[in-house]
């Protein structure tokens, strides 16, 4: 299958410390990765670099066959959908839905002098109603609860149909209907033959749809484990990972897990 993203021996350094260090990972076109760890793993710098935000200080990073570094990036990142808490930060509170979505088409935030055309609007009104948000597109940003923010954010990045499409922690701050919610609907996008290439990081296995195929395990900013998901996701892995003795179950689909009893 195609390649959309290559990380070979990728380095980012701050302060003397290696955030992320000697990566070597591939994504395909078919491919739903899940990017889980704990804090300061490394999690949230590996979709920056992704998503073309982050320069690494050595290594070579490849993004739909362009090489970061060597590409125009303004060119490559409408080809890539991404949704985070900090992205939603960044939104207007007055900025009414549709345009939230709508200016994906220029990779901006907030709408300003742009120039879009009716295709573009009948565009994200389609996708504001597949993801069933048609009805909150005259709302503003800022009245919208977490749960229809998250969903907006993630309508947002399939806008321009992404050749890939980068999730960070899409269900942080959510109750458990929103998470669930969000969960069934991802786990959807995953299982449609026609979505682009997903990369999902999150903190928890609860949080990862159903769907998703592969995963990969960082600690700080290593490599614990990476592969198909129902080899890679063990007792073992896990607990490397998290740096204590976890319990791991299956229930169909879905995982969960708790630290062991002693």
């Amino acid at each position: 299958m195609p390649q959309v993203l290559e990380f070979s021996d990728v380095v980012v350094r701050r302060n003397a410390r290696d955030i992320v260090d000697h990566l070597d990972w591939s994504v395909d076109d078919d491919h739903r990765w899940v990017v889980l760890g704990p804090n300061g793993a490394g999690k949230t710098t590996l979709l920056q670099l992704a998503d073309t935000l982050v320069h690494p200080t050595s290594g070579r990073v490849t993004i739909l066959g362009e090489q970061l570094g060597r590409t125009d990036v303004f060119e490559l990142r409408p080809r890539i959908g991404f949704a985070s808490t900090a992205m939603a930060k960044r939104v207007p509170p007055d900025e009414t839905v549709l345009n939230v979505v709508l200016t994906a088409a220029y990779s901006v935030l907030g709408r300003w002098n742009e120039a879009y055309e009716d295709i573009d609007e009948r565009r994200a009104l389609r996708v504001l109603s597949e993801w069933r948000l048609d009805h909150l597109a005259d709302r503003t940003f800022g009245t919208l609860s977490d749960g229809e923010q998250k969903r907006v954010q993630i309508a947002r990045a399939i806008m321009t149909d992404p050749e890939l499409l980068l999730l960070d922690e899409p269900a942080a701050g959510l109750d458990l209907g929103g998470r669930e919610d969000l969960v069934a609907r991802l786990s959807e996008l995953a299982m449609d033959p026609d979505a682009p290439a997903m990369v999902l990081v999150t903190h928890h296995v609860e949080e990862i749809p159903p769907g998703f195929t592969h995963v990969l395990l960082l600690r700080e900013g290593g490599v614990v484990a990476q592969g198909l998901l129902d080899d890679v996701l063990t007792e073992e892995n896990l607990s490397a990972t998290f740096g204590q003795p976890l319990e791991l179950q299956r229930a169909g689909d879905r995982y969960f897990a708790r630290r062991k009893a002693v």
